[in-house]
């Protein structure tokens, strides 16, 4: 069984895959706790894989995106292969990247959180403590932190995709100032692509 916060077919909202119609898989629980986490993820329910795998084959998108909350944390190579075994689709995972990932997904992404606490106020450091081998894109939310060390983390290859995203906050004119700032700092270094949470701009989940 699984904990399940929600699972529904919307628009890929951010990153390289951005407008993609995709089926989301959201998990429950996550093992660091954000202060600009703008996802109400600890609520849910468990599902088997069957009903898990049946909810998802209700929409024909092509591509299954797994997020929560921490989706390493409830996921394995089994579940990932039947998934794909019955469904046919391709499958992305949102990871913070401080649990290794199974075999067999198809793109990764890692959005590291540099000193960022534990639920047991523990400080965690993104730079030691990433244990995903590989990263297709790497997408940082934007709050105003040293950028350089995103780019020598261990997951980063040569084809690995650097996305900034401005923090969201609820305010109109402080998440005005962060996008702002956001565009500002990708305009002064171009290894960085600008991700905006499309979602949030057409009004959908």
């Amino acid at each position: 069984m699984r904990k399940i916060n929600e699972i529904f077919y919307s628009l890929q909202g951010e990153g390289h895959h951005s407008g993609y119609p995709s089926v989301f898989i959201r998990f429950s629980g996550c093992n660091l706790k954000c202060s600009f986490c703008d996802t109400n993820h600890e609520e849910g329910i468990l599902m088997d894989d069957d009903e898990i795998i049946r909810a998802v084959k209700l929409y024909s998108a092509d591509w299954i995106v797994i997020t929560g909350g921490e989706p390493a944390l409830r996921i394995d190579k089994d579940f990932i292969s039947l998934l794909k075994r019955a469904t046919g689709k391709k499958i992305a995972v949102e990871t913070n990247g401080t649990v290794p990932l199974p075999e067999g997904i198809d793109w990764v992404t890692v959005s590291p959180k540099f000193g960022i606490e534990t639920p047991d106020g523990a400080e965690m450091d993104g730079r030691t403590s990433v244990k995903v081998a590989h990263a297709d894109e790497i997408k940082v939310v934007d709050i105003g932190q040293d950028l350089e060390p995103y780019f020598n983390l261990p997951c980063k290859g040569d084809k690995t995709l650097m996305y900034l995203q401005p923090c969201y906050v609820a305010d109109p004119d402080e998440f005005r100032k962060n996008r702002l700032r956001t565009v500002s700092r990708v305009l002064a270094d171009p290894r960085w692509t600008l991700s905006v949470q499309l979602h949030r701009f057409l009004g959908i989940p």
